[in-house]
């Protein structure tokens, strides 16, 4: 059973301020939550219905609570439509600093605001083997109830940076390119691209800002044949990873 207190503490962490405050955050859905189990973040509690309980017994270290609780306390509780299986609450990551070193490719995000779409690039830059992501000042935040259920787990192997992205491409090592997305850039498919460098994806309305773009160094184009005015940016961002990784 869920009591009050922690019914009013789960509610809390879907507010952005609050969750900064407990430096905490909530990760809901089966598969989100079983993710998180295999992970190395910190746990402070799982509220899960007995059949996710005898599914995933195994996952059920020591060192957080768990608490058997019904469908419907679940639904109750979190932000989830439809949640017939388990809700947790996990400590965020201590900021750690970028190295280049470590991310010869770079995936970079330019005031990507929508949740979702943060999710889902979070997703796609998992399935790529990309381990972190640079998103500038005022991106959504990465532990936004919504990003984290549209990365379905990804969340768990991917690590966020928040930086100033002028300061952050303007003091990048001197042999490093910059890539942007832009509509007037070159056709990516007629480009033979490796994994090295800057990846730089922009604002879902408003694409790269002019000052970032000014830091392009290469800008790339995703030629289109029908009447669509643009692509969602996850899908583009899909789209430009796997014209870095296909010839590897």
């Amino acid at each position: 059973m869920i009591s009050k207190g922690a019914l009013k503490y789960i509610r809390s962490l879907q507010i952005k301020k609050y969750r900064l405050l407990h430096q905490a955050f909530t990760v809901e859905g089966e598969k989100s939550v079983a993710e998180l189990l295999q992970s190395d973040f910190e746990l402070q509690t799982v509220y899960a219905t007995q059949k996710f309980l005898q599914k995933h017994t195994g996952l059920l270290r020591k060192g957080f609570e768990v608490v058997p609780v019904s469908e419907e306390e679940l639904g109750k509780a979190g932000s989830m439509e439809t949640n017939n299986a388990a809700l947790a609450i996990a400590k965020m990551k201590p900021g750690t600093d970028f190295s280049w070193q470590q991310n010869p490719f770079v995936l970079a995000l330019d005031e990507v605001r929508d949740p979702g779409n943060l999710g889902t690039i979070i997703r796609i830059a998992d399935w790529y083997g990309l381990t972190s992501i640079v998103l500038s000042e005022n991106s959504a935040d990465f532990y936004n109830q919504k990003v984290i259920a549209a990365t379905m787990g990804s969340f768990t192997r991917i690590t966020p940076h928040y930086v100033d992205l002028g300061v952050f491409l303007e003091n990048r090592p001197q042999n490093i390119p910059v890539y942007g997305a832009a509509l007037e850039g070159k056709n990516v498919h007629r480009l033979s691209l490796q994994p090295q460098g800057v990846l730089i994806m922009g604002n879902e309305s408003h694409g790269i800002r002019p000052e970032i773009m000014e830091k392009v160094t290469q800008p790339l184009h995703i030629p289109g044949r029908g009447g669509a005015e643009s692509l969602n940016v996850g899908t583009a961002t899909a789209i430009l990873l796997d014209n870095f990784f296909r010839n590897i």
